[in-house]
């Protein structure tokens, strides 16, 4: 069901994206009135009927890690936010946000678990936490076809430890989720076969330094600046369900227009014409596409940051091939993706190994573990905390101080960041 729901969002999501690309082909003005209607319907939607569906849903996912009562869990995972977060997330596309699918997933794959498992009678252990950490795997695994990738995201990231318990059921959910795709979509390379990168062992170390201190450097910055917003921006959210999102939507349409059409949506079709060598012709991409993702987060309408962050981190490899005359752009752009993706997330080990599975380049995976560690060496020094893990305390407060839905955890169950 995992493996489903990640097709069906894939599919919906492209179908989605190509449908904005008609109306801003109609006239680029457009998106001035479409962006911040469709933005404050879904904000008040998600607000009034869908609380605990924004964002990403990463954050709710390992939340509900550290909850320990069914109710609070619940609050969070359950097949109706689900539904809701996928068909929002296609309105949000529909909308020109500046959104990916992939983050999103990981909160389907996570509730579809939970709810099911409770009806298979499984033992408590995995009902309260191995279920969801393997929904979560499951959801990246069949989002990017990288099943690898699933397991260290889950690992690294949503549970920061391996449970031998749970490792068994994490496996099986990643692989029948991979399989189900792959029975639906065939064995296909999320952004394509890379460009075979032939370049001599010092240019490459060279390039991965550069990259991973140039990506690094601005995903730390990218990160802290979201947490920053949207810590400000939560109680505006709350009083004015429709209006922020409105004002949002309506920058969002402004930086398209600046960045000539190349900022909304899930940045995809630009990551793949970087690589492809075919580049996308506008100088500040990668900072419009950074900027359109924060304001598109900050509006708290449903939507990921991993596909406009790999976007991203191949514009800035496409920038720093300009200053590595002789470099492979290919090449360049692959290591500044993987760096800024880890400068954003903090989780090195998923990076590089995201990277060279969605591109089938596993010859190339030492220059990406190399710009992986430097990006994450740099950005804990503008972002000491992760992003995620910062933005889950969110669904861990309590409703006194206004941030949060209400879903404290009980003293049995200390936050997993202490």
């Amino acid at each position: 069901m995992v493996g489903i729901a990640a097709v069906l969002l894939a599919l919906g999501s492209d179908h989605a994206n190509e449908q904005f690309q008609r109306l801003t082909e109609f006239s680029r003005y457009l998106p001035l009135l479409v962006c911040p209607l469709g933005f404050a319907l879904i904000g008040w939607l998600t607000v009034r009927y869908f609380p605990g569906a924004q964002g990403s849903g990463i954050p709710q996912a390992m939340a509900a890690l550290d909850m320990s009562e069914h109710t609070q869990r619940a609050s969070v995972l359950s097949l109706r936010i689900a539904c809701a977060k996928g068909v929002m997330i296609l309105l949000g596309l529909l909308s020109g946000a500046s959104i990916g699918r992939e983050g999103p997933t990981v909160h389907i794959g996570a509730a579809i678990m939970f709810v099911l498992g409770e009806r298979a009678h499984f033992p408590k252990h995995d009902i309260e936490r191995g279920l969801i950490l393997a929904g979560g795997a499951a959801g990246i695994g069949a989002a990017f076809n990288a099943p690898l990738a699933g397991v260290v995201f889950a690992i690294e990231e949503m549970s920061r430890s391996f449970e031998e318990r749970t490792s068994g059921t994490v496996l099986t959910a990643v692989i029948i989720a991979g399989m189900t795709a792959m029975a639906l979509l065939g064995n296909y390379t999320y952004l394509g076969k890379a460009t075979p990168v032939d370049w001599g062992p010092a240019s490459a170390w060279l390039a991965a330094l550069l990259c991973g201190l140039v990506g690094g450097l601005l995903g730390g910055a990218f990160s802290a600046l979201l947490i920053w917003g949207n810590r400000r921006l939560r109680p505006l959210r709350q009083a004015h369900p429709a209006l922020l999102p409105a004002v949002c939507g309506l920058a969002v349409a402004c930086i398209g227009l600046g960045a000539a059409g190349l900022t909304y949506g899930t940045g995809y079709q630009q990551a793949r014409q970087i690589l492809g060598g075919e580049g996308v012709g506008h100088i500040g991409f990668p900072y419009l596409k950074m900027l359109a993702t924060m304001v598109s987060y900050w509006s708290g309408i449903p939507g990921g940051i991993f596909a406009p962050s790999l976007a991203i981190g191949a514009g800035i490899g496409e920038q720093l091939a300009m200053l590595l005359a002789g470099f492979p752009a290919e090449g360049v752009a692959l290591l500044a993706m993987a760096a800024y993706f880890t400068g954003v997330l903090q989780t090195p080990i998923t990076a590089f190994v995201i990277v060279s599975e969605m591109t089938d380049d596993h010859a190339f995976i030492l220059p990406l573990m190399a710009a992986s560690f430097a990006a994450y060496g740099v950005s804990r020094l503008l972002c000491p905390e992760p992003l995620y893990r910062v933005l889950a305390e969110e669904f861990l407060h309590g409703p006194g101080d206004g941030t949060g839905t209400g879903t404290r955890p009980s003293p049995a169950s200390p936050a997993r960041s202490k």
